[in-house]
């Protein structure tokens, strides 16, 4: 049977939403849409490469979690309200990813909190 199991992070959206920071599915983790919120203290800074590098720390400590680091991404999905955000973002998003070369996507999009400036989402495949 595969190993299923959820990784939460704390964040109050998960328990008002009803879902999970992260899943693994035996070698696969699927880390959901994170957003730039300290989920510690629940702010979110307005700046949106501070958004997004707070992003890849709680993306980080789910992936930490799950036994995977960012060498370990595969997959990884953008999404912004405003596509003139992303490039500001992306000496941040080369740091994190720069190594793994994950297949990536952007997305312009609105999202679920007006002060909520960039989403990340990823998936990763955990080493044998």
């Amino acid at each position: 049977m595969t190993e299923r199991r959820v990784i939460l992070s704390g964040s109050t959206f998960e328990e008002q939403i009803g879902y999970a920071r992260a899943v693994v599915d035996g070698d696969r983790v699927h880390v959901s849409g994170t957003t730039g919120f300290d989920y510690t203290t629940m702010t979110i800074p307005d700046d949106v490469v501070a958004q997004a590098e707070q992003c890849l720390r709680n993306i980080a400590a789910a992936l930490a979690e799950a036994g995977c680091t960012f060498a370990d991404v595969v997959r990884v999905r953008y999404l912004l309200p405003d596509r003139a955000d992303f490039e500001p973002c992306w000496p941040a998003l080369r740091r994190a990813f720069g190594e793994a070369r994950p297949a990536a996507t952007m997305m312009e999009c609105g999202l679920s909190d007006p002060r909520m400036k960039i989403e990340i989402e990823a998936d990763a495949r955990r080493a044998p």
